[in-house]
């Protein structure tokens, strides 16, 4: 009995700081700088970057899913 208090006491602690740890992670920094020239209420400039092909990677992923689903339909069924 006073072994399983002791965890028990152990335990609530230890999930007490991990609970509060992250409220002290959550603190906000300084405000970011104003934007750049160019930027505001009248003007706008297009985002920077945005050039990275998607097709590619799409493909191979849509690929690779195919051929997990044919394997998986495959091994089920002669597994039956």
């Amino acid at each position: 009995m006073e072994r399983t208090k002791k965890i028990f006491i152990l335990a609530a602690i230890g999930g007490f700081l991990l609970l509060n740890a992250g409220s002290v992670n959550a603190q906000g920094g300084p405000p970011p700088p104003p934007p750049a020239e160019g930027h505001g209420q009248t003007t706008n400039l297009p985002p920077q970057g945005g050039n990275a092909p998607v097709g590619g990677g799409l493909l191979i992923l849509l690929g690779l899913s195919a051929l997990y689903g044919t394997r998986r339909v495959y091994f089920d069924k002669k597994q039956e």
